[in-house]
């Protein structure tokens, strides 16, 4: 029942705004669900709002998506609803991280009429020299509340937010997301404590929010169930995507786990295709009850699989017209895919009206693929997603092991963008391990070169790799001093992969050595942002005081003279003899 002692929190994960922005028909999909999420908890006059993580797509998402959050957050979240829960724990922890640590609700200058609460996932977590992330603007602007951040890699805190409604106490914790085998290793080492509150323990309800991988994706690339506390009451998992709402117990630990799944399909995979929900939680006591809500405006996805082996009456290898009869085929169960997505949408006018649909074929056995981009182009105006609608793919057979009696038959083999993901240290750690000697690394250790190359590619810092190199470089070159090694090219050799092997050994000071190199290339990347600005006010000053003094010369020679100066600049400071420390920093900008 509603009454003054329960709890209504709405709870959704991974709304990933601004996800395919630019595409023209998928575009505004985010945005209009987002937007139902927080109608829901409007309509159901909810105590809070619990996000999972991934709120943004994009770690650094573009002007119009944070635009129409912010305008979703203002119509939904302002009002003169008053907010029935109260915060007993000490906020300065909670929010320690903030200029403005306090609860939005309790600011004075402003009228919040459902509080959100959000940890940050893997896609919106934070980056730079200032280590902030597109939560913190909402936090700022005081329409969210960001919590369960962690600024160390050697030991993580987790301080619970005490909520109190009459009778009922919840001691929300979060832990926004950090790299799957960072934190295995740390759960391992027991480095990770989940703080309790003194008084009373045992009468709190206790909900932990996190964003993991919660299926296995790796010996350490996951978050196993029984690594967490048996005192918590119900853990909600943000980063996977496929709706498992419904809390199910895990029987080790004894709590109650709630996957919400995401609000968007990101991926054509068969996850992405179960019915989107977010959850009603009801809490009074140490009693919970959670209300599955369907979301209307999510877009419609339909995914079924062909194996053409299975069907030797209609399809023969050897028949000359087997493609165009394997294509006819297809187009059938496209059109029963578009039927049926028909049928759902007039039950339901807020749903999207073109579907998506994906048809995966195994065309093992002597098959031929027939054009995908030809069969598209029948349904530009019917589907979503046209471009990728058929996918290929064949069986990989395992061989059997002559001197074991375990047959493993044949392997489906999944594509990587269904199910298996790559990653970037991975790919790097890979590639050094199976390399030749001659281009193995000697100094750098594999690890690391990974992070840098991960911060590279995913962040955008441009000089990760470089201030790594650096930082390791000066730090082998500083423990040869102390060791006052001989100059001999062995003897030197010998040390560095002695020096080489402990620091590998050593995964705590390694860690630390990638976050120092990090932080250096933040602090370049800061110092030519602003040497890169002042030098183009200055070329700006330049030009206008030039067009001032030439306004008597014709356009042509202006012009000509123009591009003169500006290449001899350029080569001046590229050179030795640049004449001036002005010049020298507009030539590097």
């Amino acid at each position: 029942r509603d009454d003054e002692d329960t709890f209504k929190i709405l709870i959704a994960t991974d709304i990933h705004l601004g996800y395919l922005e630019k595409d023209p028909v998928r575009g505004n999909d985010t945005f209009v669900t987002f937007n139902e999420i927080l109608e829901q908890a409007q309509t159901n006059e909810v105590d809070f709002v619990l996000l999972g993580g991934d709120l943004f797509h994009e770690n650094k998402p573009s002007r119009k998506t944070v635009h129409s959050c912010l305008e979703s957050l203002r119509k939904y979240c302002m009002g003169d609803r008053p907010v029935h829960f109260e915060i007993l724990s000490d906020q300065a922890v909670n929010f320690h991280f903030s200029k403005f640590p306090w609860v939005n609700y309790q600011d004075g200058n402003l009228n919040i009429s459902i509080p959100i609460f959000s940890i940050h996932g893997n896609h919106d977590d934070p980056t730079g020299a200032d280590a902030l992330c597109a939560l913190d603007i909402l936090s700022c602007a005081g329409l969210l509340n960001h919590f369960g951040r962690s600024t160390s890699v050697e030991k993580i805190d987790i301080s619970p937010i005490l909520l109190r409604k009459g009778r009922t106490k919840i001691a929300l914790y979060g832990l926004g997301a950090i790299p799957d085998e960072r934190l295995y290793r740390m759960f391992v080492n027991k480095q990770v404590t989940m703080l309790r509150p003194k008084e009373d323990e045992d009468s709190w309800f206790n909900l932990f929010v996190i964003h993991q991988n919660r299926s296995k994706h790796g010996a350490t690339n996951y978050i196993p169930e029984q690594f967490l506390d048996d005192f918590i009451n119900l853990v909600v998992w943000g980063h996977e995507h496929e709706c498992k709402i419904a809390p199910t117990q895990n029987e080790q630990q004894r709590f109650y786990v709630s996957q919400p799944g995401s609000s968007v399909v990101t991926s054509l995979s068969p996850g992405e295709a179960v019915k989107k929900h977010v959850g009603l939680l009801h809490v009074k006591g140490k009693k919970m009850k959670m209300q599955k809500i369907p979301l209307k405006t999510v877009r419609s996805f339909y995914m079924e699989d062909i194996v053409l082996g299975d069907h030797p009456d209609l399809f023969n290898p050897d028949n000359p017209k087997v493609t165009q009869a394997i294509q006819a085929f297809c187009m059938e169960k496209v059109e029963m895919m578009l039927d049926n997505a028909e049928r759902e949408r007039l039950g339901n006018p807020q749903q999207p009206e073109k579907p998506l649909i994906r048809l995966r074929v195994d065309y093992t056995g002597g098959f031929e693929p027939f054009s995908v981009h030809r069969f598209s182009q029948k349904y530009v105006d019917r589907i979503a997603n046209p471009k990728d609608i058929i996918h290929f793919f064949r069986h990989r057979e395992q061989k059997e092991k002559n001197d074991s009696d375990l047959n493993f038959g044949k392997l489906v083999g999944r594509p990587a963008s269904e199910g298996m993901t790559l990653r970037v240290e991975d790919l790097v750690k890979q590639y050094f391990q199976t390399a030749e000697k001659k281009v193995q690394l000697s100094l750098l250790t594999e690890r690391g070169m990974g992070e840098a190359v991960q911060e590279f590619v995913d962040k955008e810092e441009k000089d990760a790799i470089e201030e790594l190199v650096k930082f390791q470089l000066e730090k082998t070159q500083r423990f040869l001093k102390e060791r006052r090694t001989d100059a001999e090219e062995e003897k030197i050799d010998e040390e560095v992969r002695r020096f080489r092997e402990s620091r590998r050994k050593n995964t705590e000071e390694e860690d630390e050595e990638v976050r120092e190199a990090m932080t250096r290339a933040r602090a370049h990347r800061s110092e030519d942002t602003i040497l890169a600005s002042a030098s183009s006010d200055e070329e700006l000053m330049d030009m206008g005081m030039k067009a001032t003094g030439d306004s008597d010369d014709s356009l042509p020679s202006t012009m000509s003279r123009g591009r003169g100066r500006g290449r001899g600049r350029a080569r001046g400071a590229r050179g030795q003899s640049s004449t001036a420390r002005g010049s020298s920093r507009r030539g590097r900008g």
